[in-house]
C-alpha cells in the first residue's frame, strides 16, 4: 500500500489501526478487513495523488475530527445544581459531561455502590435473596454491568462524541482495542473498576453521589399559562432537593417511578418491546457453524450470532443480547417474579453460548389503553415464570425439542444450565402467550438451516426474558427535554432513547450537552 500511495522518504509520519473486523461470510475464506490512519507530510498532495488512482480514490479520505470539545461552560453563578437520577451508563457520561462543565451535578441512586451491589446480586444467585433496591437492574452501573459488556450499536452520533465514550472507557481501564474491533466488548468484572473509575473522576470535578437515595417525587410548578417547569425532586427520605434541570437516567425496570411520573402528569406513552426466552448451545458449536475450520482461532475469538424470522402469524422472531461464552442469569428487581437475561466476562471463555429469542410485541396489539399497560403485561409473564420455576427463583427451563413437540421438559440433556440458582424441567409455553410460542417454534428450526445444531434437541431454553427494552417512552423535544415538563430531560434506555451500554453513554452525553447549553443561556441554533 505504501507503494501504491507513492509515499517518499520521511513523508510517513504515522500509522495507526482504526478499525478492525472480519469477514466470515465465507466459512472456508475469513479473512481480517482494516482501516488505518496515517499521519504525512503534505496531506494536500497525498489526495491530489489519490484521486488519480480509481482504488485510493474510494478508499482514501481525510481522518474526521474526533476531539470532544464541550457544549457550555458554568456561568459564574445564578443556576442551581443539576441533579441527575441513576448512575448506569446514561447517568455516568450525563454527570461527568455536566461535571466537566463545571455544573457540580448531584447524582442520586436507589441502590448501592458497585461492589456492595455485586454482593447483592451474588446473594440471588447464590442463596436466593432478593434486594428489591441492589440487584442486577438496580445500583451503580445500572443494568449494563452485569452484561456482556457490548460497545457497538447501530445509532448514528456525532464522531466525537461516540468517540468520548470510547475514550472514557480506555481511561477508566477499559483495553485499548475498544477503540478500533469492530464489535468490541469489556465484560462484567472489568466493568465494575470502570465505574469506580468514572465516579472518582465525576467527584473530583465536583459531582456529588449519593446512593440509597429514591426519588419518591418531583417537584413541579404550574405557570398562568399552564407551562409546566421543574422545581426539584422529593427523596424517598423526605429530603427535597432544589433544582431547575433534572436529567432522567432511571434504566427499563424502575416500574414505580414510571408510576410517579405519570401520576405526576408527566407525558408517558407505552412503546413496544419484546417478550421470550434466553437459549444455551455449546459454544463449541456455535464456533463450528459460523467460523468451520477455522473455529477457537484467538483473533476470531468466541463466534456470536445475529438471527431474525418473520413468522406466518405476523411475529418478527430475534436473537437478542447473544453473549458469547457467558452465562444466564437472574434478572429479577421485583418480589415473586422471575427474568432471565446474559452477561459475559472479557474472555468470553465460559462452556456456554446463550441469547435472547425474543418476539416483538407492540402497544396497539398487545397491551392498549393504559400508558403502563406494557409494565403489566411484563409483570404477568414473570410470575408466571415463578411459578414455573417452583416458586424459588429457579427459573423454568425446556428443552428445545420439547418445546418444539409441544411437551414438558422431565429432564435435561447435554446442555448444562448456567443460570443460578438453578432451574426448574417444566413446559415453557405456561409462561409465555400462546402468539409467541407459535412464533418461536417456527423460527427455530429456521434459525437451524441458518447456523447448523442451533435447532439442536438438547438445547436449552429459560424464561422468561421480558426486560428487552423499557415498556415506556416519556416523550421529549428536539432540545431534549419532556414534552410537556420544562428542565426536565428523560434520557437512556428508561425514556426509551437507548438499547444498550454504548446508545446509553451517547444520549448521556447529547442530553448533559443540552442541559449545559440551557443552564449557560445558549440557544441551541446558537450552538
Amino acid at each position: 500500500m505504501r507503494a501504491r500511495l507513492d509515499l517518499r522518504g520521511d513523508e510517513l509520519r504515522a500509522l495507526h489501526v482504526a478499525r478492525r473486523a472480519w469477514d466470515a461470510r465465507k466459512r472456508s475464506d475469513i479473512f481480517l478487513v482494516y482501516s488505518v490512519d496515517i499521519e504525512v507530510a503534505d496531506e494536500a498532495a497525498l489526495l491530489r495523488r489519490a484521486a488519480r488512482d480509481k482504488v485510493l480514490a474510494r478508499t482514501l479520505a481525510p481522518t474526521p475530527d474526533t476531539r470532544y470539545r464541550q457544549a457550555a461552560h458554568a456561568p459564574g453563578a445564578g443556576w442551581k445544581r443539576p441533579v441527575v437520577i441513576g448512575t448506569g451508563p446514561c447517568g455516568i457520561f450525563a454527570a461527568l459531561i455536566l461535571a466537566e462543565m463545571g455544573y457540580r451535578p448531584i447524582i442520586l441512586d436507589r441502590g448501592t455502590v458497585v461492589r456492595q451491589r455485586t454482593k447483592d446480586t451474588w446473594g440471588l444467585w447464590r442463596r436466593r435473596v432478593l434486594i428489591p433496591e441492589s440487584n442486577v437492574q438496580f445500583g451503580e452501573g445500572g443494568a449494563g454491568t452485569f452484561s456482556d459488556g457490548k460497545l457497538y450499536s447501530g445509532i448514528k452520533a456525532p464522531e466525537a462524541v461516540s468517540r468520548k465514550v470510547l475514550t472514557e472507557f480506555v481511561a477508566a481501564g477499559a483495553p485499548e482495542e475498544i477503540l478500533f474491533v469492530a464489535k468490541p466488548h469489556i465484560g462484567t468484572f472489568r466493568l465494575v473498576t470502570m465505574v469506580e473509575s468514572l465516579r472518582a473522576k465525576i467527584e473530583a470535578l465536583g459531582g456529588e453521589y449519593r446512593f440509597g437515595t429514591k426519588v419518591a417525587d418531583i417537584l413541579v410548578e404550574t405557570g398562568r399559562d399552564g407551562s409546566r417547569r421543574m422545581r426539584g425532586v422529593v427523596t424517598e427520605a423526605g429530603e427535597a432537593i432544589e433544582t431547575d434541570h433534572v436529567v432522567l437516567a432511571i434504566g427499563h425496570s424502575a416500574r414505580d417511578t414510571f408510576q410517579m411520573l405519570f401520576d405526576r402528569g408527566v407525558h408517558i406513552e407505552a412503546k413496544p418491546f419484546s417478550i421470550g426466552v434466553r437459549i444455551e448451545h455449546p459454544q463449541s458449536i456455535i464456533d463450528r457453524a459460523r467460523f468451520g475450520d477455522f473455529a477457537g482461532n484467538k483473533i476470531l475469538g468466541a463466534a456470536d450470532y445475529k438471527l431474525v424470522h418473520h413468522a406466518a402469524n405476523g411475529r418478527s422472531v430475534y436473537s437478542f443480547c447473544m453473549c458469547p461464552g457467558g452465562t444466564v442469569v437472574a434478572a429479577t428487581s421485583e418480589a415473586g417474579r422471575v427474568v432471565t437475561n446474559g452477561m459475559s466476562q472479557y474472555s468470553r471463555a465460559e462452556r456456554n453460548a446463550n441469547a435472547g429469542i425474543v418476539v416483538g410485541i407492540t402497544p396497539e396489539q398487545d397491551y392498549p389503553g393504559h400508558p403502563l399497560a406494557g409494565v403489566a403485561l411484563q409483570r404477568h409473564w414473570e410470575e408466571q415464570a415463578f411459578i414455573a420455576g417452583g416458586g424459588d427463583y429457579n427459573a423454568p427451563a425446556q428443552r428445545l425439542g420439547d418445546f418444539l413437540a409441544d411437551r414438558p421438559s422431565t429432564e435435561l440433556g447435554t446442555v448444562v444450565p448456567s443460570y443460578k440458582p438453578g432451574v426448574t424441567p417444566t413446559d415453557l409455553a405456561r409462561c409465555l402467550p400462546d402468539f409467541a410460542v407459535a412464533a418461536m417454534r417456527e423460527a427455530l428450526p429456521a434459525f437451524g438451516r441458518q447456523i447448523r445444531g442451533f435447532d439442536m434437541e438438547d438445547a436449552l431454553m429459560t424464561g422468561v426474558e421480558t426486560r428487552t427494552s423499557s415498556p415506556v417512552r416519556i416523550r421529549r423535544d428536539a432540545a431534549f427535554r419532556s414534552v410537556n415538563t420544562i428542565g426536565l430531560y428523560p434520557a437512556g434506555e428508561g425514556a426509551g432513547y437507548a438499547g444498550g451500554i454504548f446508545s446509553a453513554g451517547v444520549d448521556g452525553i447529547r442530553v448533559a450537552e443540552a442541559v449545559g447549553r440551557d443552564m449557560a443561556g445558549i440557544s441551541a441554533a446558537a450552538a
